[in-house]
């Protein structure tokens, strides 16, 4: 081989190499992109997860609280039916 296609091969091979580096920055770049945007939807104050979560959870607590004082007023209504069913039984035992 001559000292020249071996010039020429490598200058290939340095203008590939220049090509690859130059893509894996691009895409270095796209990355860190992406990641700023996920971090964006999961520690945004308004409208990211942790936002959403908390949101859930402040509704759970109201349905749990909403739960607990309907099943209060269930049992005090069950207690009055039963109470009253018994009363008319025994005025009409005695």
């Amino acid at each position: 081989m001559s000292e020249q296609e071996n010039d020429g091969q490598i200058a290939v091979a340095l203008a590939e190499l220049a090509s690859k580096i130059q893509m894996l920055l691009d895409k270095q770049e796209e990355l860190a992109e992406n990641i700023t945007k996920i971090k964006e939807a999961v520690y945004d104050p308004d409208r990211g997860l942790y936002a959403r979560l908390k949101d859930l959870e402040m509704r759970l607590v109201a349905v749990e609280a909403w739960k607990g004082n309907n099943a209060k007023l269930l049992w005090i209504i069950i207690t009055v039916l039963v109470a009253g069913v018994a009363s008319s039984l025994w005025q009409l035992v005695f």
